[in-house]
């Protein structure tokens, strides 16, 4: 049985608010004691950015841009040099979830060109004839909930002159619908409705797509790319006319965040609504949000 190092926190969902302390225990199991050089753990948040294969030609302009960013990043002597006893050994921890001086937490993120994650990682040093025991454990970072904004709903139409459309012939249609707000909670479900007026041709699929928009860059220029998160069918096949098509859907954690615009780099976020007719004719109406976590009360009809 080898020695076995791991790290424990005592929020079972490992969710933290800045301000808050980050408790927990490092549990050591051995066979058998052994001497270490001592036991230490460092606390990390990082802003990774990378471009696109697209913007390969500009990466020698956005080379200072493209490092990643330093949020947090501190240690903390866990135990000086002396021996582990075998059997298991439980050591607790408690550091305070702060910046870095000059910077600023934001809220855990896992994008395609931007990633925002939380670590801790623990090291018991030990002599040269025997490897280092190293541990990591992700934890999460949310901003508190604020009180609700005013709510910004939407009354749209889409025909043929109004939308971006790709594929063959354009059909003749007209659809309308609502969304109940582009001021929108990572707490709360987006919500709408959807019409269909009428249509000369059958309809095979009306979809909502979350996109993801990502820019990274500096004030000599910047990388912007668009990536899909998540698509949901909200219309299967020829769908009857006049009838109001419920739009509902619930933001995908740690693949969305409250939108973020920073000197470096910006995460936002936009709906399109998808409509594909049976010749596979394409039509899309394209609507940027604003994401907030807020304490939204929406009634949802």
């Amino acid at each position: 049985m080898s020695v076995s190092l791991d790290i424990f926190l005592r929020k079972p969902d490992k969710v933290y608010h800045e301000g808050e302390s980050v408790t927990g225990t490092i549990v050591v199991i051995t066979p058998s004691d052994f001497k270490h050089d001592g036991i230490n753990l460092t606390m990390e948040g990082t802003v990774n950015l990378q471009l696109s294969s697209k913007n390969v030609g500009i990466i020698e302009a956005f080379y200072n841009s493209v490092k990643p960013i330093q949020l947090i990043n501190a240690y903390c002597e866990v135990s000086t040099a002396g021996r582990i006893p075998a059997g298991r050994t439980e050591i607790p921890f408690e550091l305070p979830l702060k910046p870095s001086i000059n910077r600023s937490l934001y809220e855990t993120y896992h994008g395609v060109f931007i990633n925002i994650s939380y670590s801790f990682r623990c090291n018991v040093k030990r002599s040269f004839l025997s490897k280092d025991l190293q541990k990591s454990q992700q934890f999460f970072v949310q901003y508190l909930p604020q009180v609700s904004k005013a709510l910004h709903p939407v009354t749209f139409s889409m025909s043929p002159a109004s939308v971006i459309a790709k594929g063959g012939r354009v059909p003749d249609f007209f659809i309308r619908g609502h969304l109940d707000s582009t001021n929108c909670s990572v707490l709360r479900p987006f919500t709408g409705h959807i019409i269909l007026e009428r249509c000369e041709m059958a309809v095979r699929s009306i979809e909502l797509q979350l996109v993801r928009v990502e820019t990274c860059g500096c004030a000599e220029g910047y990388a912007k790319d668009s990536t899909e998160i998540q698509n949901i069918q909200i219309g299967d096949g020829d769908v009857p006319h006049n009838i109001a098509i419920p739009i509902y859907m619930i933001f995908p954690r740690l693949f969305t965040c409250p939108t973020l615009i920073t000197p470096s780099f910006k995460i936002e976020f936009e709906i399109n609504i998808v409509v594909i007719f049976e010749n596979d004719y394409l039509v899309t109406e394209n609507f940027p949000i604003i994401l907030t976590r807020e304490l939204q009360n929406i009634d949802i009809k």
